[in-house]
């Protein structure tokens, strides 16, 4: 069966382009599409897809409904994986839409419609519980660091600190034991501890990701 998509989407021509996208696609299909808030939680309804792509502005407000549709659907449609879609990196929003989880949940930039496969894998991951994070939001996350303080992060040590940091950047364990020249077993026990004083308590691979947003997106002490 393919995968079912309503689309999220109030303006034309970047509702063409999914279009055209999906329609090379014979694993993934477009259920319904909704030009606002109201039509897309109908169809949602209608439908009963398996995946979302929503814009992150959308009528009436044009401001954040599509974080807070992506937020809202954790408890009325909690299976449904959504793809959210930003003209801008927003670092926050991004922050936001995976602060209850990163399950079923993407971030990207709207101009990954362009790149047919980076906006189809979004879809095909969220569909199997999984989270994608555009790359240049990560990159503006790391070049800026300007959010909130954090008083969990406070209390990491001066090592969990480091071993975050290179979660951040993606490096597996067995990376991070290289780069600090520390056993696989001690970086394994760093990063339980990270998630522990994190209180992160998803699957191993939403928690890597969730730590990673947390030290991206505020400044440590």
């Amino acid at each position: 069966m393919p995968i079912r998509v309503v689309v999220g989407e109030d303006n034309y021509l970047a509702l063409e382009a999914i279009t055209r996208v999906f329609e090379l696609e014979e694993d993934i299909q477009i259920a319904a599409t909704g030009s606002d808030l109201g039509s897309v939680r109908s169809a949602i309804d209608e439908a009963q897809p398996d995946v979302v792509l929503t814009d992150i502005q959308m009528p009436p407000t044009g401001t954040d409904e599509g974080i807070r549709l992506a937020n809202e659907l954790r408890t009325t449609h909690p299976d449904l994986g959504v793809v959210v879609l930003s003209q801008h990196a927003e670092p926050l929003y991004a922050a936001e839409l995976f602060a209850a989880g990163a399950e079923g949940r993407a971030y990207l930039l709207k101009e990954r419609i362009q790149r047919r496969d980076d906006i189809t894998r979004a879809v095909r991951e969220v569909a199997e519980g999984r989270s994608v994070v555009d790359s240049h939001i990560v990159e503006v996350l790391l070049a800026s660091k300007q959010a909130r303080h954090s008083s969990r992060l406070e209390t990491l040590t001066t090592r969990e600190k480091e071993v975050l940091g290179l979660v951040a950047e993606g490096l597996s364990n067995a990376g991070i034991s290289a780069q600090l020249h520390i056993t696989t077993r001690a970086v394994e026990g760093h990063v339980h501890s990270i998630f522990s004083k994190l209180d992160l308590t998803d699957s191993l691979q939403h928690r890597r990701v969730r730590a990673a947003l947390l030290y991206l997106a505020e400044p440590l002490g």
